[in-house]
């Protein structure tokens, strides 16, 4: 028997109870609770936060406790407000204590024998899952390492509950002869008994697994359930580590034979049979898919809670959750489009989209994507969220101005969180498209729509202001009062940007855009007084172009706006006496941090011997060079990064490689798709440097479609 049936197991009602409500009242006053909890929460996706809350309130069931709980928690990771994650805590704590009291209500009530997919109880468990989950992720982006690490085991703790409840619905499906792919055993990771090899228990009372912090005694039953781990030698830290969401021994629900579609929504009928299926897609999704965006870097981290990601399998089971017409049918599809719209677009290294076409997987699948944002915007037409997502569509298109076009109208979120999301990307834009006007306005906007960073939103406006003091100083026309105007403004943005650095911390570690700012205006300011120039003038490199390198801007322009960052890199473009140039076109790490933006735009302008060239030169400084007081030591990584970028350039576009023999095509590509790794893997490897994650990430990604092109053509992975 497994685990979950020995946690359900006491279900039927002990002989002579006599309930005041029969079964049938009780269903339905459960269904009736349910299906009033998720209609107020979908009012979130419609940009209505609070007739949500409103709704919710009148309600005291767990499933309106979790909408409640998912109010809070939409507020705090779209917000980023520590305030508002204290609160989204407390209240998925709440839930959790409600929803398992009335899981063991279920227990006791449900009747023997009754043919159903999931275990009694089982909605409870989901909503149990569902608070941990958010909890784990709220811990991820708070202050506290100590309540992070204690929240992390939450993940755990959630993946047990969703890994049982899919396997009691693969073992109902299979009893039916009916499909389903959704168990994420792999043997060695299960628990009931198997983590060691051990025959399943039929107790769960042998030993409780509990949080190192909780008071313990013999007859204490938790109030989150802790999972059960089979009696035998292995310490809990080994077993722990042992733990992982990969599922390689089981049938991938993203392969060609799945196609990725999973069970037939028609299978389920009972709403309460939706609820679970669709919310442990959705659960479970999110949670493959973002532990497998951890950059390399972060790989301690991991292995703190023994989990390893799988980002195909997590895509495939929220584009199954994202079918249904409900709230987790709708977190899914903002998960998938937050997903190929935002974090996508940071990396260079995708499958083509003709690749997608043939079904391949890891690249955009554009649209798979437009019909799921057109369904999305027919349930929600109020919401803001996706116009957003068209917006983002579009910049990912190249189409920026008309990316701006429809932020600018999508500014009146009735939800603070989207209007700054909206508003960021808005800022973002206006520096692609190099207005630089707006662009400040929009950055100094954003510290009034949210606290994520103050310090990076008046860095970055200060960078538009050093553009437009550059364009004012070169101007043919000078206008000495526009000039000191500009200068002024972007000395005291610059100087007011370090004073708000270290106020956010993640895992207790400053923020890293928060660290670069903060070295960069040092760096500067101690140039300004070796030199005895002013702040503005000392300036190197365009930080504003830096910026842009650092969003991957570059992929989101046309030809005209890549032209203009060309101009933008020019040395021409310095505003210091003609000596204090010298000597800062002299700093290796300006050198390089200049030349890797420029051989970014190349690449997108198709240049690929002047990237080369470009690149070349950065490879060949000493690495030294980088280390030690405020050097830019994220240029020579990145550099390693835009090479095996070129190299995946050329196996993607035959029409940029050089001429080759059809008969050496094969060993042509195969060394290209090897010496594209090989980079990767060097910065994978490299040293920690400040940002690490945000390169990481693009690695990451490019680590995956170098697998699957291998896969692919049957070459054995590197």
């Amino acid at each position: 028997m497994s685990r979950l049936g020995a946690w359900f197991r006491g279900a039927a009602p002990q002989s002579g109870s006599n309930p005041a409500l029969s079964q049938t009242d009780l269903r339905a006053r459960r269904l009736a609770a349910l299906e009033s909890a998720i209609a107020s929460t979908s009012l979130i996706m419609n940009d209505d936060i609070e007739g949500a809350e409103k709704g919710l309130r009148e309600g005291d069931s767990p499933f309106h406790l979790l909408g409640l709980g998912i109010c809070t928690f939409m507020k705090s990771i779209l917000g980023f407000e520590k305030e508002i994650m204290l609160e989204a805590s407390n209240r998925l704590t709440a839930c959790e204590n409600s929803a398992w009291n009335e899981l063991k209500r279920a227990q006791k009530e449900a009747k023997p024998g009754e043919d159903r997919i999931y275990p009694p109880g089982s909605e409870y468990a989901l909503v149990i899952a569902d608070a941990q989950l958010m909890s784990a992720i709220i811990a991820v982006l708070h202050e506290s390492l100590t309540e992070a690490l204690r929240d992390f085991y939450k993940l755990r703790k959630a993946f047990i509950t969703l890994d049982e409840i899919m396997q009691a619905e693969t073992a109902y499906m299979k009893k039916k002869g009916l499909h389903s792919s959704l168990s994420l055993s792999n043997g060695h990771a299960a628990v009931n008994g198997r983590l060691n090899g051990t025959e399943n228990t039929d107790t769960d009372t042998d030993l409780e697994f509990v949080d190192a912090d909780e008071a313990h005694s013999g007859g204490h039953t938790p109030l989150n359930y802790a999972g059960h781990i089979a009696k035998n030698s292995i310490p809990p830290e080994k077993q722990l580590s042992q733990l992982s969401l990969d599922s390689n021994s089981t049938t991938r629900p993203g392969s060609k034979k799945a196609n990725g579609s999973g069970a037939d929504p028609e299978i389920f009928k009972d709403p309460i049979d939706i609820f679970i299926h669709s919310g442990v897609n959705m659960c479970f999704g999110s949670l493959l898919l973002l532990l497998s965006m951890v950059p390399p870097t972060f790989s301690r981290l991991l292995s703190i809670i023994g989990f390893k990601g799988d980002r195909e399998r997590g895509i495939n089971m929220l584009w199954q959750s994202a079918r249904f017409d409900n709230i987790n049918g709708a977190v899914a599809g903002l998960m998938l489009l937050s997903y190929y719209n935002g974090l996508l677009s940071f990396a260079d290294i995708l499958p083509s989209e003709e690749d997608v076409e043939k079904g391949a997987f890891g690249g955009y699948p554009r649209a798979r994507c437009s019909a799921l944002l057109v369904k999305m915007r027919q349930r929600y037409p109020d919401s803001g969220l996706w116009r957003f997502e068209e917006a983002r569509v579009l910049g990912n298109s190249r189409d920026l101005h008309g990316a701006l076009a429809i932020l600018k109208d999508n500014r009146d979120s009735k939800m603070r969180q989207v209007a700054a999301l909206n508003n960021f990307e808005m800022a973002l834009a206006s520096m692609f498209i190099h207005d630089y006007d707006d662009m400040r306005d929009n950055f100094i906007r954003c510290v009034e729509l949210n606290d994520w960073s103050p310090s990076l939103y008046y860095y970055i406006a200060g960078c538009a202001e050093l553009e437009n003091y550059r364009n004012a100083f070169h101007s043919k026309e000078k206008d000495e009062s526009l000039i000191h105007m500009h200068k002024k403004r972007a000395d005291e943005l610059f100087r007011k940007a370090p004073t708000l650095a270290g106020k956010k911390r993640f895992l207790a570690r400053p923020l890293p855009f928060e660290q670069f700012v903060s070295r960069k205006t040092q760096k500067w300011e101690e140039r300004s007084k070796a030199l005895g120039v002013d702040l503005v003038d000392v300036v190197g490199v365009s930080p504003a172009e830096e910026m842009t390198f650092l969003w991957n801007g570059t992929r989101k322009m046309g030809t005209a706006e890549l032209k203009m960052s060309e101009k933008a890199l020019s040395w021409d473009r310095l505003t210091a006496p003609e000596e204090a140039s010298k000597k800062i076109k002299e700093e290796v790490d300006e050198q390089a941090s200049r030349d890797v933006c420029r051989a970014a735009v190349e690449r997108e302008l198709g240049n690929l011997d002047s990237a080369r060239e470009l690149l070349d030169s950065v490879l060949a400084m000493d690495k030294l060079a980088f280390r030690g007081g405020n050097k830019d030591d994220y240029a020579l990584p990145a550099a390693h990064y835009e090479m095996a970028a070129l190299a995946w350039i050329e196996v993607q576009k035959p029409e940029l490689r050089g001429r080759i023999d059809e008969d050496d095509e094969e060993d042509w590509l195969r060394e290209k798709v090897d010496e594209c790794q090989s980079w990767l893997d060097k910065v994978a490897k490299w040293e920690a440097f400040i940002l690490d994650a945000r390169i990481g990430m693009r690695v990451q990604t490019g680590m995956d479609t170098i697998t699957w092109y291998k896969k692919e053509h049957g070459w054995a992975a590197a």
